[in-house]
């Protein structure tokens, strides 16, 4: 099944989710589902409310970029229920993209050493430090499940430099090579 990416403006992206459990339907054909839209999507992660769902699950894959950042190499992640805890460091500043932010690019500050514990699509629990561009991703898609974007994180002068192109994203004028799903129409 391919699933749509939600877009910037939808009111899903803005919700906090909600705890998964193991009762969930259908759960494993879910992240299997999320999984291929990622790898379709050309991400390197995706959250559950990207996909319209409001429910604490995060598929990763950061293998794509392990040329760069060599502790992606072989990365590959199902969170449920994921929790971070900062360890220590400066927040570094690189760039980030998003799938529901197609087009667009800012840097972002973020701390590269953090804690992740998770329960495993076995509903194990999991635990592990994490340092580098993986510990970003990994803030990045947990940000989703707050209801938070990363551009949420950039200064409010960058952010309205950006405000046309976020509105052409919320109006549908911007176009992706993957299936999305665009903020419902307001109605006058």
């Amino acid at each position: 099944m391919k699933l749509p990416v939600y877009l910037y403006g939808h009111p899903v992206l803005r919700a906090v989710s909600e705890p998964l459990t193991p009762e969930y339907p259908d759960l494993r054909k879910l992240i299997e589902d999320m999984y291929a839209c990622m790898y379709e999507s050309e991400g390197v992660g995706l959250a559950a409310p990207q996909i319209g769902r409001n429910i604490r699950l995060v598929v990763i894959d950061a293998s794509p970029v392990a040329d760069a950042f060599p502790e992606c190499a072989g990365r590959k992640l199902t969170l449920i229920n994921p929790e971070i805890e900062i360890l220590d460091g400066k927040p570094e500043v690189r760039a980030e993209g998003c799938l529901s932010l197609p087009g667009l690019s800012e840097n972002v500050p973020r701390v590269e050493h953090i804690r992740l514990s998770w329960l495993d699509e076995n509903f194990q629990p999991q635990s592990e430090e994490i340092s580098g561009f993986l510990a970003r991703i990994v803030q990045h898609e947990c940000d989703h499940l707050e209801g938070k974007l990363y551009i949420d994180h950039i200064s409010p002068i960058r952010k309205q430099l950006i405000r046309s192109k976020l509105n052409s994203i919320i109006s549908g004028k911007t176009r992706v090579d993957y299936p999305v799903k665009y903020a419902p129409k307001k109605r006058k």
